[in-house]
């Protein structure tokens, strides 16, 4: 939702984490206090034989539903964060070797590889978002006429401009993957938040209605409740975009190549 991902681009983790916690505690608080007083009868317990039974399997789904879709986001992180990885690696990889070519030719390369490094790693904002900066692109393709222009004297360029070609290729292909991971990722769609809030509502509302003579621990037991809901769904807004916040993916593996890359030879 375009709401999340405001937060999630806008907002500290640390505050989106506070705000709910505060937020989800204080209103169930509220909504508690009011029970307590409308309906005095609840604290006798009378009907705490059905909420055992129900309240159980409540938590029991409660749990399942958050722990997989959290385990499902943190598989899209892991996914974009080996995407990013992989681009990162093959650009440091075909930086290696250049000796075997001619000076010219060795230095061309090196500045096209340094120059898709610094361009790919000044756009990773814009491309978080799913939005590519022409210069990364412009930098790939001058990179490609680069290699082009290599023309092998023994078998050794030969094979390294075989090699070089294809790490080339599946530059270009993780590049890809990664922008189109971005430009999909709008984190969970709103059926799913539907679901999450209506099963974190009742988990909440069954904890409300328990019957407890003492108020005070009937506030402790709700406000212990209110944090884990807020927990979970705190994990669900940052974890829903691979590539924005805090657990997100990083562009190091990028900014790592153009350390290599400048490193005097």
């Amino acid at each position: 939702m375009a709401v999340t991902r405001w937060i999630v681009i806008n907002v500290p983790s640390w505050l989106v984490l506070a705000g709910l916690v505060v937020g989800i505690a204080g209103g169930t608080a509220a909504v508690q206090a009011l029970v307590r007083h409308r309906f005095p009868r609840l604290e006798r317990g009378e009907h705490n034989e059905i909420a055992q039974f129900l309240f159980p399997v409540i938590a029991v789904v409660y749990g399942f539903l958050i722990g997989f879709i959290v385990l499902a986001l943190w598989g899209q992180v892991n996914t974009a964060d080996q995407t990013t990885r992989a681009e990162g690696a093959l650009a440091a990889q075909m930086a290696r070797g250049l000796e075997v070519l001619g000076g010219a030719e060795r230095v061309r390369i090196r500045s096209g590889l340094l120059e898709y490094g610094r361009a790919a790693s000044a756009e990773w904002t814009d491309a978080a978002t799913g939005r590519a900066r022409p210069g990364a692109e412009t930098a790939l393709n001058r990179l490609y006429g680069a290699y082009e222009a290599v023309r092998p004297r023994d078998d050794t360029q030969r094979a390294f401009l075989a090699t070089s070609l294809a790490s080339l290729r599946e530059l270009s292909k993780a590049r890809t993957e990664r922008l189109l991971e971005a430009r999909s990722n709008v984190g969970p769609p709103l059926s799913l938040w539907l679901v999450i809030f209506l099963t974190s509502g009742l988990v909440l509302g069954f904890s409300v209605v328990f019957g407890c003579r003492q108020a005070r621990m009937h506030y402790g037991m709700v406000g212990a409740v209110s944090v884990l809901v807020a927990a979970n769904l705190f994990l669900v807004v940052e974890l829903g975009y691979p590539f924005l916040g805090e657990f997100a993916t990083s562009p190091e593996p990028l900014r790592a190549v153009v350390e290599v890359l400048s490193t005097p030879r």
